[in-house]
């Protein structure tokens, strides 16, 4: 892809963003008015249409854009190391790794906060490193490298024994505990501020321009392992780099919404077909087209049951069943 054509691809999925972030805030089962929500003459605290939209409906889209962002960059980072159409953000485990922290912290009772940050978003993080390291520590070969197919068994085992353990923890979990453990489990968007935003940000993008610099490498990589050791790559290092970042990043916004499904499986796929398998513009390109996604479901989900609210990780999964189905067939026929 020329340069021309780069920057008129970015653009489009830019202008698509600008519009979902221009639209979304006014849609609610509340209507607002933008005059009387800038108005300077009314008194902040009285001004209800502006305390919908800049206390509300804002900071829960921006949560829900930086998300999807980072769920779909981790998902397309997964589908070219793992060279598996089928791979996710949650293939390794770390969603799982994180569910089990958060659940601990529920069954615990641990409601208060540390430096701002609930103890319960910190466990489930916590969670989901522990799970970074323990599959990656069973991988890796004498030679640094992590073969695809014993990190996929890794991962998948993982998962399963995470959500044993999620499980057994829930079963012996009172009513309370176990209805916050189990809206939790749906993922949501629906408490948030600010300040959440702003703490999870500079993990999010960091990981992401991390990602962007080493797109190149990844390219190779995501071609043959071998066929990118020969052109100077050093793949044991570019691997780390791919899978701990897209962890981490996957880790960071999970611990603060929950595990919220498909979206890293949906994003990269709808836009491969636009852009093709270059990361270099396929990284950029999934990060606005997926927090464009994310945020048109949860404008959905808080939406059409309004005044009643449906986890937005209930939109996502009802949209990936049949997105999931037709990829099968699709690789099936292939």
């Amino acid at each position: 892809m020329n340069s021309r054509s780069y920057v008129m691809t970015l653009s489009l999925f830019f202008l698509l963003f600008i519009i979902t972030l221009g639209v979304t805030p006014l849609i609610g089962s509340s209507k607002i008015s933008l005059a009387r929500a800038f108005s300077d003459s009314l008194d902040i605290s009285k001004n209800v249409d502006a305390n919908i939209l800049f206390q509300v409906r804002l900071p829960r889209i921006l949560l829900g854009a930086l998300t999807g962002a980072a769920l779909s960059v981790a998902g397309a980072i997964f589908q070219a190391l793992l060279r598996n159409d089928l791979a996710a953000p949650f293939t390794l485990g770390v969603s799982s790794g994180a569910a089990l922290g958060a659940v601990i912290a529920i069954a615990l009772s641990l409601n208060f906060s540390l430096l701002g940050i609930p103890v319960v978003s910190l466990f489930s993080f916590l969670g989901a490193l522990g799970a970074i390291l323990l599959v990656f520590s069973l991988v890796r070969t004498r030679h640094g490298e992590f073969p695809t197919g014993v990190l996929l068994l890794a991962g998948v085992t993982a998962n399963f024994f995470f959500a044993a353990m999620v499980m057994f923890i829930h079963y012996l979990s009172d009513f309370s505990q176990s209805f916050r453990i189990i809206r939790w489990l749906m993922g949501g968007l629906d408490i948030t501020d600010y300040k959440t935003v702003l703490s999870i940000s500079p993990m999010v993008f960091l990981g992401i321009f991390i990602l962007m610099f080493v797109s190149r490498d990844l390219n190779l990589i995501s071609t043959g392992v071998h066929s990118a050791s020969s052109r100077g790559v050093n793949v044991s290092k570019i691997q780390k780099i791919g899978f701990i970042t897209a962890s981490l990043i996957t880790g960071t916004v999970v611990a603060t919404c929950g595990p919220i499904g498909f979206v890293g499986l949906i994003v990269p796929h709808t836009v491969r077909l636009f852009v093709g398998p270059d990361l270099r513009i396929l990284i950029p390109a999934s990060m606005l087209f997926g927090a464009s996604f994310l945020v048109a479901c949860d404008t959905l989900a808080r939406t059409i049951l309004a005044p009643t609210e449906i986890p937005v990780g209930i939109i996502t999964a009802m949209i990936g069943g049949p997105f999931f189905v037709w990829l099968l067939k699709r690789k099936k026929q292939a």
